[in-house]
């Protein structure tokens, strides 16, 4: 019997992933749910451009809990929001139903970072209910994270830890960029992120706790920051015409702290124009560097998400995170062989 999906919220990531969905022949998808009243009552299939109708409408979230339960949905695949805050009503309606739960919200990557509360209180319901609830991705949730993680593996000695990601932001969705303060000036800038009006990148305090928690560090304090990169002439992407002096991108960071000692350090490069790559150094014994020629952060968030179906199925219940998975991998079958 193929896994029921429903997929809840269809931005450019939840289209990605209901269109990832839709191509499985393991994977049904079921329901689609949105928020906003324009998607909602068109066919899915002629909303996603894909040619024909699919016979599955857009039903509002308000009936989600109801729809999940009469389709018996076996995981909601989610993508709506980066604050726990903010969407924790959306998570409540897939755990009454008795669904398990893989999001794209950056801060249910590692919840218990910035909601304890709310954390131990989806932990306690998801429990009760028998059901699992993880935040996955790319960013946080691999490059930031597993990835460097699992690298420590073959160091006898981990004495500090750097990732950087560089990205081209002029090759980036028109949400991306207006969300990184793209053509700004720098006053506006700091006021929309201030405000909450613009995030640019979520998640570089939470990358840094589930590193030193997957490796056993207590650490001190986390510090995270956010600066604007100045155009220097004249810019143009797809959606903006950038002047001298205006944002063009910006440089992000986070830095855990052993002591008074850098332990781990994570920066985040998004800006017009730049060279695209991932580079993780791990000082050690013995030290180990990797660096890549780029990701395609869309692309491979809603692949994490659908990869991570058969894992999470497989769970304990309650609320998780990726550490807590045995070794995650694309599934290209079911029918996978146990050692």
């Amino acid at each position: 019997m193929p896994i029921k999906v429903a997929v809840y919220g269809l931005g450019p990531i939840g289209m990605l992933i209901a269109k990832n969905v839709i191509k499985r022949e393991e994977l049904q998808l079921v329901a689609a749910f949105e928020v906003d009243p324009f998607k909602i009552g068109k066919d899915l299939g002629e909303f996603l451009g894909l040619g024909e109708k699919l016979n599955l409408t857009i039903s509002s979230e308000a009936d989600a809990t109801e729809i999940l339960k009469k389709n018996e949905v076996d995981v909601v695949l989610h993508s709506t929001s980066s604050y726990l805050d903010k969407i924790y009503p959306q998570v409540e309606k897939c755990i009454e139903a008795g669904t398990d739960l893989i999001s794209t919200s950056e801060t249910l990557v590692n919840p218990w970072y910035r909601y304890p509360r709310l954390a131990s209180k989806i932990d306690r319901i998801a429990k009760e209910q028998n059901v699992s609830v993880l935040g996955a991705g790319i960013n946080p949730g691999f490059i930031f994270d597993t990835l460097p993680i699992l690298m420590t593996l073959v160091c006898a000695e981990v004495n500090s830890i750097k990732i950087v990601r560089s990205l081209d932001a002029a090759k980036r969705r028109f949400s991306f960029q207006k969300k990184y303060g793209l053509a700004l000036s720098i006053e506006e800038f700091k006021q929309k992120i201030n405000n909450g009006e613009i995030t640019a990148h979520v998640g570089y305090a939470e990358s840094i706790d589930l590193v030193a928690s997957a490796l056993g560090v207590k650490l001190t304090k986390i510090v995270e920051n956010q600066e604007p990169i100045v155009a220097k002439e004249n810019i143009r992407t797809q959606y903006f015409d950038i002047a001298p002096g205006r944002v063009s991108g910006i440089h992000g960071y986070g830095i855990g702290y052993n002591g008074e000692k850098e332990f781990v350090r994570v920066e985040l490069f998004a800006e017009v124009g730049r060279e695209e790559f991932e580079e993780i150094t791990i000082e050690g014994i013995p030290p180990v560097k990797w660096k890549s020629s780029g990701t395609a952060g869309d692309t491979a968030t809603a692949a994490i998400v659908v990869n991570l179906i058969p894992r999470v199925l497989e769970a304990q219940a309650g609320l998780l995170r990726i550490t807590d998975l045995p070794i995650p991998s694309a599934f290209l079958s079911l029918k996978r062989d146990k050692v």
